[in-house]
């Protein structure tokens, strides 16, 4: 079967896709392999395909047969040990025997030299750089005999290596993997994620288990996020005091940073570092105060949001020190961009120096908007002089600055194009904040350059892509990992997937099988939540505890901060709301099969519902019993009391529906009043299966 993806404008804004199906080979894989493509969900759009591929490549064709692995599988290329194509094939091999339980008789990690044995044959014709627009294609053909991954660079193996892996699939014979051939490269060459070691210290575990998901779906670039108001988290040699005063002593050895820049490289990732200036500033100045714009002392910032602490632009001594730094963090971090944020200035400091105005009013400087201009001006000299190209967020985009700078646009798509109309390169980071615990649905259908999109075929090449952002306000490294995967992953498709790949219901159900996968490296979105729940109640017996976690939410976007708990950077985030994962499987489940029973009256959707309804309704009083020795679960007595009425609301919606008896207009306006009253927040969790059962009491409108 050959799926070649290409856009047709007649299918509308959100690109729909068409397809070539080679019938006779579609017949006799289906004969072959039981294989099926079940219609799409979404209009005319067809599903991807029933590979459980993320990103999912842009060109596949399925051949018949398969090719069966034993032990004598073999691994061969030119590859020396110490490369990077020779340390992605062990993993890869190590893996395999893992996810399969061979025994593998070839000693990968000796060598890899191609023999008559040889299986698995790689190929590259040159090293890849690590820069925006390096080559990372890769094609994979697998027959009956033989695999053969071939790239123009050893990064677009990397890239083949994870597919290779996805595609692995098992029966009663045992594993292998299905005859085909892949073309495939990304749509966008910058691919990130921002992880925030500021605001919440993100030890090196931490950093090394994610930089190995994002090369799981090539991601390639690790955005690292070192220093704000709560703490500087790089060790300088220069100025020993940015971390003895300003990192509450939680900071990152220049040895390990060299460690995990290794590690990212040989993953093919690269790692830009941001240090934050002129504002978010505090943790500079609680050891180098005479570079700040108010009189010190400064103390370490605890609370969250913007605060007024910003270097003073106006002294030359600032650029002195600056220049001193960052000649000393531009030798560390070997990426050609160097990201100084920008973002979130307060200017009150600024405004209330005399010294600072008169600077202004001298030198013809008419606001705080154009004194930021002019330190960024400084900034970009002292970078170019150390052969670095400057990126930061909206707020440093100022007419006049060269156009070899990169704005990262958090602000929305249309401070990103008029950027682009105005000969910037671009990042896209609005709708891609992982923090907000948004559906991975917003993310994926979240496009930098939309299908709509005004910027001409030169405008939209300056967009280079896009970044998920890991804010750290309300996350640990025990709950990181469940903030950003498996979600990152359907942006990380996002930005390497053609653009017409957009089927939401095909989306989610690779992105669960994928999830699985994810943990293989180590990152913990999936195990820490029982673990979490045992600490809350001091037992093993949490079964109850999960049920209801796995149908609630955190409270979306920035409303946890106004839900009455005042947090800081010492608040504790180990309650039931940050064991709950930012979106619910089991309640989109819910929906869905709510949304064939309301369609079909088919009976079988029916039972499926009453069963998932009584479970939870009966789930009420194992919470209360629970929550006698476990005073932690108090705050959620009343979330699993709002599940038990919604449940029981739904049981008679469906009795009603499968009955065929009309409902009494007086009854649905109590049930979605009771509905709207169960969507207000408790203990910082809404329910998310109110709209399912809102769509029950829908259907029994006349």
């Amino acid at each position: 079967m050959l799926l070649n993806f290409k856009e047709d404008m007649s299918f509308g804004w959100f690109g729909r896709l068409q397809f070539k199906v080679n019938f006779k080979v579609l017949v006799i894989f289906l004969i072959t392999f039981g294989f099926s493509l079940s219609a799409s969900l979404a209009g005319n759009q067809p599903e991807t395909s029933s590979l459980n591929l993320m990103p999912y490549p842009a060109k596949v064709e399925l051949a018949p047969g398969q090719f069966r692995l034993s032990e004598k599988f073999y691994i061969g290329g030119e590859a020396q040990p110490g490369h990077r194509v020779f340390k992605a094939a062990s993993r890869f091999m190590s893996r395999l025997s893992g996810r399969t339980g061979l025994f593998f008789e070839q000693d990968y990690l000796a060598g890899q030299t191609v023999t008559d044995q040889t299986r698995l044959f790689y190929h590259f014709d040159q090293p890849g750089r690590l820069i925006p627009g390096e080559d990372e294609s890769y094609q994979l053909k697998i027959n009956s005999e033989k695999i053969e991954l071939r790239a123009r660079t050893d990064l677009g193996l990397l890239h083949g290596f994870e597919t290779l892996l996805q595609l692995l699939s098992a029966d009663g014979g045992g594993y292998f993997f299905p005859c085909l051939q892949i073309e495939d490269s990304p749509r966008f060459s910058w691919r990130g994620l921002l992880i925030d070691s500021s605001r919440h210290f993100m030890p090196v575990e931490v950093i090394k288990r994610n930089l190995l998901a994002m090369s799981a779906v090539k991601l390639n670039v690790l955005h690292w996020h070192l220093s704000d108001d709560q703490g500087f988290r790089v060790e300088s040699l220069v100025f020993p005091r940015l971390t003895q005063l300003g990192s509450d002593g939680q900071y990152f050895r220049q040895s390990e940073i060299k460690d995990i820049i290794q590690l990212a490289s040989d993953l093919g990732i690269r790692v830009v570092p941001e240090f934050d200036l002129p504002g978010h500033s505090t943790s500079w100045l609680v050891g180098y105060p005479e570079y700040g714009s108010a009189a010190g002392p400064y103390q370490i910032e605890r609370k969250f949001g913007v605060s007024s602490p910003v270097f003073n632009p106006t002294i030359e001594k600032t650029y002195k020190f600056l220049d001193s730094f960052l000649k000393e963090m531009t030798a560390l971090f070997p990426d050609p961009y160097f990201h100084i944020g920008g973002d979130e200035v307060d200017p009150k400091q600024w405004k209330e120096n005399p010294d600072i105005q008169r600077f202004m009013k001298k030198n013809n400087i008419p606001d705080e908007a154009s004194l930021q201009a002019y330190f960024n001006r400084r900034l970009l000299k002292i970078l170019t002089k150390y052969h670095k190209r400057m990126v930061g967020w909206d707020e440093i985009y100022q007419p006049g600055l060269p156009k070899d700078i990169v704005i990262q646009s958090w602000r929305g798509q249309q401070a990103l194009v008029e950027a682009a109309k105005n000969g910037y390169q671009g990042l896209l980071s609005n709708g891609y904040y992982i923090d907000l615990v948004e559906s991975a649905e917003r993310h994926y259908l979240n496009d930098p350059v939309p299908v709509d999109s005004a910027l001409t075929p030169e405008e939209k090449n300056l967009i280079l892509g896009g970044e998920a952002t890991m804010w750290a306000e309300l996350a640990t490294p025990e709950t990181i990992d469940s903030r950003i995967w498996p979600r990152t992953a359907a942006i990380a498709e996002r930005l390497w997937s053609p653009q017409g790949i957009r089927d939401v219901d095909d989306m989610y159900k690779r992105l669960r099988i994928i999830s699985l996968g994810l943990e293989e490296n180590g990152v913990q979105h999936l195990k820490n939540q029982p673990m979490m729940l045992r600490r809350l109640t001091r037992s093993y017996e949490i079964g109850c505890l999960e049920v209801l976690a796995k149908i609630s939410e955190p409270v979306k976007g920035y409303s946890r901060h106004s839900q009455g708990k005042a947090y800081n950077s010492l608040s504790p985030l180990t309650r039931f709301v940050d064991a709950c994962y930012p979106e619910s499987f089991e309640a989109r489940d819910f929906r869905l099969t709510v949304e064939k029973l309301v369609t079909s009256r088919d009976l079988r959707q029916a039972e499926e519902l009453k069963n998932r309804l009584q479970l939870w309704q009966e789930n009420h009083q194992k919470i209360i019993d629970l929550a006698e020795t476990a005073p932690a679960l108090k705050e959620i007595i009343s979330l699993s009391e709002s599940l038990k009425n919604v449940s029981l609301t739904g049981l008679e919606a469906i009795n009603l529906i499968v009955s065929g008896q009309p409902a009494d207009s007086a009854w649905l306006q109590t049930k979605f009043e009771l509905l709207e009253e169960a969507r207000k927040p408790v203990a910082e969790c809404q329910l998310a299966i109110i709209s399912g059962v809102e769509l029950l009491l829908n259907s029994l409108k006349k």
